[in-house]
C-alpha cells in the first residue's frame, strides 16, 4: 500500500452539519503551560464520555479473577470458561467499524445512548444469570453495547472539543481512564469476588451504566455527516465477519493452541474476508472505510503504533500475573495491589502526557513512548524466583505503563488530527478497533509461549524478550514512517 508522503496539513475544525442543540464547547487557554480551562459543562460532558469508556475498559478485566467461582456456581467447565471472555470480545471488536459508521450517518449521540442502555440491561442479565446460556447471552449483549459506545463516544469527544489543547487534554483524560479501567478491574474483581461473590463484578457494571445513562441525554450534542449516503452493506458484512473470525480464532488459540481445526479455519476465513473487504471498499461509492484515509501517514503509522502498544502491554500484564502468582506465590489480592501501583503511575502519566505532546508533538511523543515502553519491558528480563523480585517487577511495569499511556494518547491524537468532523467516526472507529484488536491478539500470539512452556519462568523470559523487541522495532518503523511531519503531528 502506498502511503501519502505529502505533509499533512491541519485544516480548521468545522462543526457538524447537524448543529448541536447546545453550543460547541470551547476551552480558553490560561492553564499552566497552556493547559486549557474547561467550563463546568465541558467537565460534565467529559465525565459522561470518559465514564462510559472507563466502564467498558473495566469489563475487560473485572471478571478475570472471578472465573473459577463463576464456573463452580453456574456449572461451567474449565474449557468453557474462556467463553466468558470471548463472548464479550467477539461483538465488542467485531462490530466497532460498522457502528462507528452507523453513528456517522444516523447520529452518534443516538447510538451512544442506545449502546449505554443495552450495556446496562446486559450487565443486569449477567448479574442475575441462572445458567451458562443466560450468562453468555448477557456477556455477548455487553459486547454489542460496548461496540456502540466506544466509537461513538470517541467521535463525540473529538467533535465536541476543538482540535488543539482542549482536545489534547480531553483525550489525555480519556486515555488515562481507559488504561486505569483495565487495571482497576483486576484489583476490584479480586476484592469484590472475595467479599460478595462473582455476581458483584457484573453488578458493578450495571451501576456504572445506570449512573451515566440519565446524565447523557441532556449534555451530549447530536452530530452526523452532512448527507445520508447509503450504508456500505457488503463492506460492513465482510469486515464484521472478518473481525469476528479473527477474534474467535485468536481467543480460542490462547487456551487451546493454533492446531485446532476451528482455529485454522477461522484464521483463514478472517484473512479472506478482510482481503475481500479491501476490494469492496475500493469499488464502493460510499465505503465504510475510506482507503485514501488509510493512506494518510498519520492514520496508517499511528494505528500501527497503537496496535503494538496495546497488544504488547496486555501481554506483559498477562505473563506478569502468571509470574507473580505461580512463581512468586502471591495471592490474587497481592497481585492486584502490584497492578494497582501501576495504575496510580498511569494516572500521573495521563496528566503529564498532554503537556509533553504540547511541547514535542504527538508524533515524537508516540515514538518516544514506544521506545520507553520497549526498553522498560526489557528491564524485566532479569526477574527470577526470589520473592524480592516483586519490587523491580512492580517498578519496571509501572514505568512501562507510563510510557504505554503516553503512546495511547499520542497515537489517538496522531490518527484523528486533521480529520474533518464528518469523517471522525471513521477515524475513531479505526482507533478503537485498533485498541480492541490489540487487547485481544497480544495474549494469544505471545502469552501462549508462557502457558505452554515446561518452565514457566523461562517462558516468561521468552515472551518479555520478544515483546520488548517488537515494541522497539515498531518505535523505529513508526518514526521513519511518519517522517518529520508537522510539529503537532
Amino acid at each position: 500500500m502506498a502511503f501519502d508522503t505529502t505533509p499533512q496539513t491541519t485544516p480548521p475544525t468545522t462543526p457538524p452539519a447537524t448543529a448541536p442543540a447546545t453550543p460547541r464547547t470551547s476551552a480558553p487557554a490560561g492553564g499552566p503551560l497552556g493547559t486549557p480551562r474547561l467550563s463546568a459543562r465541558d467537565k460534565l460532558v467529559l465525565f459522561v464520555l470518559c465514564a462510559a469508556q472507563f466502564m467498558v475498559a473495566l469489563d475487560f478485566s473485572v471478571l478475570n479473577v472471578a472465573l473459577p467461582e463463576l464456573g463452580a456456581d453456574l456449572g461451567m467447565s474449565r474449557s468453557a470458561l474462556q467463553w466468558a471472555v470471548t463472548a464479550f470480545a467477539l461483538p465488542s471488536g467485531g462490530f466497532l467499524l460498522l457502528f462507528g459508521r452507523v453513528g456517522d450517518l444516523y447520529g452518534r449521540r443516538k447510538l451512544f445512548l442506545t449502546g449505554l442502555a443495552l450495556f446496562g440491561a446486559a450487565s443486569l442479565l449477567a448479574t442475575l444469570a441462572w445458567d451458562p446460556a443466560s450468562f453468555l447471552a448477557g456477556r455477548a449483549l455487553q459486547g454489542l453495547g460496548a461496540a456502540a459506545i466506544v466509537p461513538t463516544g470517541m467521535s463525540l469527544l473529538t467533535t465536541t472539543f476543538p482540535e488543539g489543547p482542549a482536545r489534547d487534554r480531553a483525550l489525555g483524560i480519556s486515555g488515562t481512564l481507559l488504561s486505569l479501567g483495565f487495571t482497576v478491574g483486576m484489583v476490584a474483581g479480586g476484592v469484590l469476588t472475595d467479599a460478595l461473590g462473582w455476581r458483584s463484578t457484573m453488578a458493578l457494571l450495571t451501576v456504572f451504566a445506570l449512573t451515566v445513562l440519565p446524565l447523557a441525554p441532556g449534555l451530549l450534542p447530536e452530530s452526523r455527516t452532512p448527507d445520508r449516503p447509503r450504508l456500505d452493506v457488503p463492506g460492513a458484512v465482510a469486515v464484521t465477519a472478518g473481525l469476528l473470525s479473527l477474534i474467535y480464532a485468536l481467543s480460542t488459540a490462547a487456551d487451546h493452541g493454533f492446531g485446532r481445526t476451528d482455529v485454522i479455519a477461522a484464521l483463514a476465513a478472517g484473512l479472506l474476508l478482510l482481503t475481500a473487504f479491501t476490494m469492496i471498499e475500493s469499488r464502493s461509492a460510499s465505503p465504510l472505510v475510506s482507503l485514501p484515509m488509510l493512506r494518510r501517514r498519520t492514520v496508517a503509522w499511528g494505528n500501527l503504533g497503537g496496535l503494538v502498544t496495546f497488544s504488547m502491554m496486555s501481554t506483559v500484564v498477562f505473563v506478569l500475573t502468571l509470574y507473580l502468582q505461580e512463581t512468586l506465590r502471591l495471592s490474587a489480592f497481592e497481585t492486584g495491589l502490584v497492578f494497582g501501583f501501576q495504575g496510580a503511575l498511569s494516572a500521573v502519566a495521563g496528566t503529564l502526557a498532554p503537556r509533553v505532546i504540547g511541547r514535542f508533538g504527538a508524533r515524537r511523543t508516540l515514538v518516544g513512548s514506544l521506545a520507553g515502553q520497549g526498553a522498560l519491558v526489557a528491564c524485566l528480563l532479569p526477574l527470577n524466583a526470589h520473592t524480592w523480585s516483586v519490587w523491580p517487577a512492580a517498578a519496571a511495569v509501572s514505568l512501562a505503563s507510563m510510557c504505554h499511556l503516553g503512546a495511547i494518547i499520542s497515537y489517538g491524537l496522531t490518527v484523528t488530527s486533521g480529520v474533518p468532523d464528518d469523517e471522525q467516526g471513521l477515524a475513531t472507529g479505526l482507533v478503537t478497533s485498533t485498541q480492541q484488536v490489540g487487547i485481544t491478539v497480544g495474549i494469544p500470539l505471545l502469552g501462549v509461549l508462557a502457558t505452554t512452556s515446561r518452565d514457566l519462568l523461562s517462558g516468561v523470559h521468552t515472551v518479555l524478550a520478544l515483546d520488548a523487541a517488537i515494541v522497539l522495532t515498531t518505535a523505529v518503523l513508526v518514526g521513519l514512517g511518519l517522517g518529520r511531519g508537522q510539529s503537532r503531528v
